[in-house]
């Protein structure tokens, strides 16, 4: 099987547990499920669950342990993406090719789709320990996982990175600013899905944070790597990004710096096969999309 094909593969289970979740919609709140589902489908990568499950392999064997967090993570990652659409907040028409939920189902029904999936991600995770926890070790490294995934998508993560990200201009901004909005913003939940894949998956500590830097490396070059490729687009809409800084060969420079700081990382992990986030990490710095 080849990369693109693996990644596929991951992907089709994913939107199979996904849909399993939402199946029951016959209900008088009906129109709310229809929109989370609208969002959820939308045609994505599903890049931070397939992390957290493959970031399990490494070190875990059965993968249905993860499952649950890795739906968690991209339900918590979707209820972001339809607030950020918001016209109180990016104001977008489009995503991805389609209408953005606010567009279809009016501003009340997308706030609330996206709370409903910021609650139903944890509703997700706290029904699998409940069920599933066989001891005192599982109930740790679950509770273990399900505090990063709180903490790297909340105040002090995703959604501290999102208030920089509307209060900051063109006059205030600084370069230690936007590298916070980076970190938090877009590195902070692809760390969440792999350190939550190494915890659940009984790494041991070291290994934990060489998973937490490569996410943070990985992410960071994920980031930049898109300001060179909206180059166009951020200029014209006055947008804060790397390349308000710096030009687009020292940008350029900088996805290659992070990226070989990842891969740095997963070399350390010398006794682990670590094979699919090196082509992943050479994948995505290579994209053009």
């Amino acid at each position: 099987m080849d990369f693109k094909e693996e990644l596929e593969n991951i992907k089709v289970i994913i939107d199979k547990e996904l849909k399993d979740i939402l199946k029951h919609k016959d209900l008088h709140q009906r129109k709310v499920l229809d929109a989370i589902e609208y969002s959820l489908f939308t045609g994505g990568k599903r890049l931070r669950p397939i992390l957290a499950i493959k970031s399990y392999e490494i070190f875990g064997k059965d993968t249905s342990e993860i499952m649950p967090f890795a739906l968690g993570i991209e339900m918590i990652h979707t209820y972001s993406l339809i607030h950020d659409d918001l016209p109180a907040m990016d104001n977008d028409s489009y995503r991805r090719g389609k209408l953005t939920n606010h567009v279809v189902f009016g501003d009340a029904i997308a706030i609330l789709a996206g709370d409903g999936l910021l609650n139903l991600s944890y509703e997700v995770m706290s029904d699998f320990i409940y069920e599933n926890a066989k001891n005192l070790n599982d109930y740790e490294k679950y509770n273990k996982a399900i505090r990063e995934i709180g903490k790297y998508s909340g105040i002090y993560g995703m959604i501290g990175g999102q208030v920089v990200d509307l209060t900051v201009n063109l006059l205030d901004i600084t370069e230690e600013k936007l590298l916070f909005m980076y970190r938090a913003k877009t590195a902070a939940l692809i760390q969440s899905a792999l350190v939550a894949g190494a915890i659940i998956g009984e790494a041991m500590d070291e290994e934990i944070e060489l998973m937490r830097d490569f996410g943070l490396n990985l992410g960071m070059a994920y980031q930049i790597r898109d300001d060179i490729l909206d180059i166009h687009k951020d200029s014209n809409a006055e947008k804060v990004t790397y390349l308000t800084f710096f030009d687009e060969t020292s940008a350029k420079y900088a996805v290659e710096e992070y990226s070989n700081a990842a891969m740095e990382n997963l070399n350390k992990l010398s006794k682990r096969d670590t094979s699919f986030f090196k082509n992943l990490t050479k994948k995505l710095m290579g994209r053009n999309r």
